[in-house]
């Protein structure tokens, strides 16, 4: 079983930056592949990225992308989501998930943190 804390969200003006981390515990990290997801009020949960086990593989949605970047330490089981450049529509709850290679579908998730970001 995986546990994934996420941590890092706060309230940040539009154009700044923040990073989010999620330091996860009871599993193999450096085996599992890695995913940023975020849901806005009133809106469907959506992927922002994820990064597979080999540094620099990584996917973003085409909203991120240029201004998201997603990595790994797999030393301190940590994935960090460093957010660029952040719009209000950015703001949401943000979470992060893993699943092995194989799965098509994320099999642990963290509770998730809050990004706001003010116009």
């Amino acid at each position: 079983q995986v546990q994934l804390v996420e941590s890092g969200g706060g309230l940040v003006q539009a154009g700044g930056s923040l990073r989010l981390s999620c330091a996860a515990s009871g599993g193999t990290f450096s085996s599992y592949v890695m995913g940023w997801f975020r849901q806005a009020p009133g809106k469907e949960r959506e992927f922002v990225g994820d990064i597979r086990r080999s540094v620099g593989s990584t996917h973003y949605a085409d909203s991120v992308k240029g201004r998201f970047t997603i990595s790994r330490d797999n030393a301190k089981n940590t994935v960090y989501l460093q957010m660029n450049s952040l719009k209000p529509e950015d703001t949401a709850v943000y979470y992060c998930a893993a699943r092995a290679l194989s799965n098509a579908e994320y099999d642990y998730w963290g509770q998730g943190t809050q990004v706001t970001v003010s116009s």
